[in-house]
């Protein structure tokens, strides 16, 4: 319960959620039973689009620009900044949102045009349904991975992987969802057994490698503290070199 009340309390997971539903339950209804077949191709491409975001997008170069870094601030680098924070925890609505709309009606248009029969529903099989379901399943258990709960073997497996990219290296292990390791060791991000062994802590991890008083961050903290709730003592431990 607990788990679920941090999760819904996020608008991202709660507008995701009932995009997803509202697409299981189109798909009930009024697709042909085919459709159904087609909803693995949208996890598929999610798992792709979770691995590219993350690494492409949301472990970008820290910009000099104070806007740039504010956006990636709220994004991503303030929950490496605050791993335990739940306000933290999740893609913000503003990235997740345009996400769907743009992944829908792109799929949507460029099937329509080239013929396919029943465009809309296979898009919607694999988007809202495939992608989608696959997006609330990464936020779960990346959650999970950052509150001490009992956990299932797969969500501690998964914990395992993930403290490696926040705790030793912040430039592997960039996917979460179970299974999607496959793509980081395919991409060449991933970490051995034997490599872990000598692999060293990044310095400054969890700052991405920049100094901790680093002016855009001291920026960033102190104009986000009241949305994610950051106490003075907060701020003022993460800055310490």
């Amino acid at each position: 319960m607990m788990r679920l009340r941090i999760m819904f309390s996020h608008a991202a997971v709660a507008v995701m959620a009932v995009a997803c539903v509202a697409g299981l339950i189109g798909l009930a209804l009024f697709a042909p039973l085919w459709i159904w077949a087609l909803v693995p191709l949208g996890v598929a491409a999610q798992m792709l689009n979770e691995y590219n975001l993350h690494r492409y997008v949301f472990h970008l170069t820290p910009p000099r620009a104070q806007w740039a870094f504010d956006l990636l601030y709220m994004a991503h680098y303030g929950h490496h900044d605050f791993p335990t924070n739940t306000k933290l925890f999740f893609v913000p609505i503003w990235v997740a949102l345009p996400m769907l709309v743009m992944n829908g009606g792109v799929l949507w248009g460029v099937l329509a045009l080239i013929g396919v029969p029943q465009a809309g529903w296979v898009s919607m099989a694999v988007v809202p349904v495939g992608g989608v379901l696959t997006f609330l399943i990464y936020e779960w258990f990346h959650m999970t991975a950052h509150v001490n709960v009992s956990k299932t073997r797969v969500e501690r497996y998964v914990t395992t992987l993930h403290n490696q990219h926040h705790f030793r290296d912040f430039s592997k292990w960039f996917h979460v969802s179970p299974g999607g390791e496959v793509i980081d060791r395919v991409m060449g991000t991933s970490i051995d057994r034997d490599a872990l062994k000598h692999q060293q802590r990044i310095e400054f991890i969890r700052t991405l490698g920049m100094r901790p008083d680093d002016q855009r961050l001291v920026a960033a903290r102190d104009r986000f503290a009241a949305k994610y709730n950051l106490s003075e003592a907060e701020i003022a431990r993460a800055a310490v070199v």
